[in-house]
């Protein structure tokens, strides 16, 4: 091992590490250092699969395109996907191989030290410096025997460690100073700097703060960094995103809110789009009249279809399909919206399901997981999201079930990465279901959805507007090239208040974009002379 750790760990869940991380890992990548991420055992809903097919944490995967680096899964050797309140699939290296109740994954934690080890030995041999994620609390008593993700991993990596709070928060001196507090002797002297996050304010006023945390803690305080708006991927249970309930754009979107969501980055690219509205919902009186409609992946199928049903969303929902609203459904949300779902090997407790009935395809769940990159095109499909057909798309697919269409039409012809050609999806009137997550990451697909929703709606489009036109924002504007959305023909609706772009998102620029922003915020706020000498200096 040459590489040279450093370990950020929080007083708690959600006191931003994941972003940290990835900001310092574009920071040390624009000085010419090669730098991995590396989390050893991450929870959460929103994966990614790499080029070899293998499964992985969404927030590494952010990580590793911070610090220009291709996803590995070395960099999160051991995911946990819940999918009961007390049970998770676990996936090591890459590839499932068991859903554990918790108290049966405390006991073979343990056992998962070499193969942590040897995901972390492979980083280490690759780059000049590991970022090691905690996860939580170092400080969970009850939870800290054979710990692999906290100070356990520090120690096995011998790594440095910031302690990072939350002051958005509050009671961010408990936070910081009663976690040093109730570490080990030995584990305190492995915290070499805390890292106040998420400041909002004139931060001159935390000088005093900053003094008396270095004082009750003898570490220095390696920045004081401000809450930063940016639209990056965060952990799915605690992100912003999922509370968004009303929004003021032209274009509606209602995402269902499912009680294990899953990959609800599929829908970045429109949140991100100047014309359209994401908005979350739980309940029926939420639905309201969306110009689209989807039912999004989860990682428990099952359980979330007869949640829908048992809160009345299911019903709500097939009455705004049968009225005509265009509706998706992505992975376990096309699965939903089929006749039916069988469990025939105990994937999710068995049995079988009627789905929503609104797509002619029947689901079987099987014991092998289907993870790959793909990449297409949308075939002739018909229905309001006609306007779609022949739009480029590319993403990755994650899911347990093999699904057959009986009637309707196919939604993509796919290519994988294995070379294998096939069809995906249905399409059939105003429904569209698929497995390809990230649909809309192409700018391609995604200005072909928004026209169709903008055609539906009855706003006009036109692809060669003229510099006078009124409204216009007076740019150059080469015919046929950027289309735009204008205030002419409309049959009803919320009208933009002058011209604008429905060009896509371009997703991997946008990304990018906001990833230098981040580490902008990074080299403003922490003191990287300090944070490049613990990396040197070690423990």
């Amino acid at each position: 091992m040459t590489a040279k750790p450093l370990m950020i760990q929080g007083t708690m869940s959600g006191v931003g590490k994941s972003l940290l991380v990835a900001g310092l890992c574009r920071v040390l990548a624009q000085d010419g250092v090669r730098v991995a991420p590396f989390k050893s055992q991450n929870m959460a809903l929103n994966s990614a699969i790499t080029d070899e097919g293998l499964e992985m944490g969404r927030a590494q995967a952010l990580q590793a395109e911070a610090a220009g680096t291709e996803p590995r899964a070395a960099m999160n050797p051991i995911l946990l996907k819940p999918t009961t309140d007390t049970g998770s699939q676990v996936v090591v290296n890459g590839k499932p191989v068991a859903n554990m109740a918790a108290r049966e994954y405390f006991g073979y934690r343990g056992s998962l030290r070499k193969t942590i080890m040897d995901a972390y030995g492979e980083l280490a041999a690759d780059f000049d410096v590991v970022l090691i994620e905690g996860a939580g609390s170092p400080v969970e008593l009850n939870l800290k025997r054979d710990d692999i993700v906290n100070m356990g991993m520090a120690q096995m990596a011998q790594s440095p460690v910031l302690l990072v709070g939350d002051i958005d928060r509050g009671g961010v001196f408990a936070q910081l100073i009663g976690t040093l507090q109730l570490l080990e002797p030995e584990e305190r002297h492995m915290v070499r700097a805390s890292v106040v996050n998420k400041f909002r304010g004139d931060i001159s006023l935390f000088d005093e703060g900053v003094s008396i945390l270095q004082q009750r803690m003898s570490v220095p305080v390696a920045g004081v960094v401000p809450y930063m708006h940016l639209d990056l991927d965060e952990e799915d249970s605690l992100s912003e995103q999922l509370n968004v309930r009303s929004h003021n754009k032209v274009l509606d979107v209602a995402v269902v809110r499912l009680p294990r969501i899953s990959n609800y980055t599929d829908f970045a690219p429109l949140a991100a789009h100047d014309l359209v509205g994401v908005r979350y919902v739980s309940r029926p009186s939420e639905l309201g009249d969306p110009d689209l409609l989807v039912l999004p992946g989860t990682k428990s199928t099952l359980r979330d279809l007869q949640w829908l049903r048992d809160t009345g969303l299911a019903d709500a929902f097939c009455n705004a399909a049968s009225h005509g609203t265009p509706t998706l459904g992505i992975c376990g949300g096309y699965q939903m919206l089929g006749l039916s779902i069988a469990d025939p090997c105990s994937t999710e407790g068995g049995g079988t399901m009627d789905g929503l009935g609104l797509l002619p395809v029947r689901t079987t769940f099987e014991k092998s997981k289907h993870t790959v990159r793909s990449y297409g095109k949308v075939q002739d499909i018909g229905g309001p999201l006609a306007q779609m057909e022949g739009a480029t798309v590319s993403g990755y697919e994650i899911h347990m079930g093999t699904t057959t269409r009986e009637s309707g039409t196919a939604l993509l012809t796919i290519r994988s990465n294995n070379g294998q050609v096939r069809e995906d999806g249905c399409a059939l009137g105003n429904v569209y279901g698929c497995y390809l997550h990230g649909l809309f990451d192409e700018p391609e697909a995604g200005q072909a959805l928004v026209e169709a929703l903008l055609h539906a709606k009855g706003l006009a489009v036109c692809r060669d507007l003229p510099r006078n036109t009124p409204g216009h924002d007076g740019a150059a504007h080469t015919p046929g090239c950027h289309p735009w959305v204008y205030p002419n023909g409309v049959r009803t609706g919320v009208l933009p208040r002058s011209v604008r772009s429905i060009s896509g998102i371009d997703m991997a620029a946008y990304r990018n974009q906001q990833l230098d922003l981040l580490a902008e915020g990074i080299r403003a706020s922490m003191n990287m002379d300090l944070v490049y000498r613990i990396i040197e200096e070690g423990i």
